[in-house]
């Protein structure tokens, strides 16, 4: 099959994730296009939303020199970003509510400020901007996402992926999402990775290494995952196994007309927050 990226199927951390809590989450999240507008639709709420700003803040060193990283306070940055997400754009009801979520951000800023480790060490940069690979060529496969941090260990010339951590719940031992990194950085740029990291930046003051995966097993592993989304995407099959749970229910609402738009997203999806408690569930720790 002669390699076309735009009839190809891509997958991500993130899109995987969707598919192994319910297929129809990762429809309505991945596939699913509001017939009004054309646009794909995400949710927003106040966990997300600081997830979402603090990612920015710390990423955005990266493209500093190690001399300039620190030269302003990462908690006028958060002032900056904040802007983006303040009110319902972050899914906030409330001041109360959006000010416990800004002091949970800039006691994670301190920390960082306090222990930068790593932050202060060389970055390398990939150098797209959604970086991307060819999973399968046979299958018309591609993997793609963005990895938080790669800290340059000169001593080896490899590199150390890092992924920043905002929520209260640790990754699971199970989780592909370094396995998924470790795919990308592997294959988007030249150094060998050499280390893995979480960083729980809400409690830990530095990253807590993970063993490196077999590349083969974590490969074959992904693609059979990738291929049942494929062939669901072809057979257009997005059951939910319990018909209604935690991760596609508050997709459903905000479908169902039940959600408030409060703007577009980066990437052009149409954002809706929902006001019912009950609604506000799904994977809204786990960033």
């Amino acid at each position: 099959m002669d390699k076309d990226k735009f009839s190809a199927v891509w997958v991500s951390h993130s899109s995987i994730s969707d598919w192994l809590a319910c297929p129809r989450a990762y429809y309505l999240k991945n596939v699913y296009k509001d017939p009004k507008t054309g646009r794909k639709t995400t949710l927003i709420n106040p966990a997300m939303a600081l997830g979402q700003a603090v990612h920015e803040v710390v990423e955005g060193l990266s493209v500093l020199s190690v001399e300039r990283r620190f030269s302003q306070s990462l908690l006028e940055k958060l002032e900056v970003v904040w802007k983006k997400i303040s009110g319902k754009r972050g899914g906030f009801l409330n001041e109360k509510i959006e000010g416990e979520y800004k002091q949970r951000g800039r006691e994670m800023l301190k920390r960082v400020e306090t222990n930068p480790g790593v932050l202060k060490n060389l970055a390398v940069k990939i150098k797209m901007e959604l970086p991307y690979y060819w999973l399968s060529e046979k299958d018309n496969i591609i993997l793609c996402g963005k990895i938080d941090w790669l800290e340059y260990l000169k001593e080896t010339d490899s590199v150390h992926i890092i992924d920043f951590k905002t929520g209260k719940d640790n990754e699971k031992a199970d989780s592909l999402q370094l396995p998924i990194y470790y795919l990308l950085a592997t294959n988007t740029q030249k150094r060998p990775v050499t280390k893995m990291s979480y960083w729980y930046i809400d409690r830990e003051n530095e990253p807590v290494e993970r063993k490196l995966p077999d590349i083969d097993k974590a490969r074959e592993k992904i693609l059979k995952i990738a291929k049942e989304m494929k062939l669901a995407r072809q057979l257009n099959r997005f059951k939910c196994p319990t018909n209604g749970c935690r991760e596609c229910k508050p997709m459903e609402a905000i479908i169902n007309g039940e959600g408030e738009f409060v703007g577009k997203d980066e990437i052009g999806r149409s954002v809706y927050i929902l006001t019912k408690c009950e609604n506000q569930i799904g994977k809204s720790e786990i960033l």
